[in-house]
């Protein structure tokens, strides 16, 4: 695989795992809240997140047709690592509901969509 020559490529999907690992590493004491729309926030910021993450993935492989299935692995292995992290924060508990919908739910959305378009043209 040529992408793995240019360990440049994956640049923006260890950035991504950094602030991930961050934000889940924030006592749940400190956690800002959104009201009414607390729920919403948090888990469309898990789901954008991981899209974006599955999304870097593939652009390290170069986006080869082949390789989106092992990008939305990638992303889903590192959601199920950030869940078993969370167990040793503060107030957080891991939610294997989390990384396994809405984790990879925004994974699989961006990727399949990404796809789609990338078919098309």
């Amino acid at each position: 695989m040529q992408s793995l020559r240019r360990p440049l490529r994956w640049l923006p999907g260890v950035l991504l795992m950094s602030v991930i690992f961050i934000f889940s590493s924030i006592p749940s004491k400190e956690m800002p809240s959104f009201g009414s729309w607390d729920v919403l926030v948090k888990k469309g910021g898990h789901a954008i997140g991981y899209g974006l993450l599955a999304l870097s993935f593939w652009y390290a492989m170069d986006w080869n047709q082949k390789m989106p299935w092992l990008a939305f692995l990638f992303a889903a292995l590192y959601a199920l690592s950030d869940e078993f992290h969370q167990a040793f924060v503060p107030g957080r508990h891991p939610s294997w509901v989390d990384a396994l919908l809405i984790d990879n739910g925004g994974a699989a959305l961006v990727l399949l969509t990404t796809w789609l378009i990338k078919k098309k043209k």
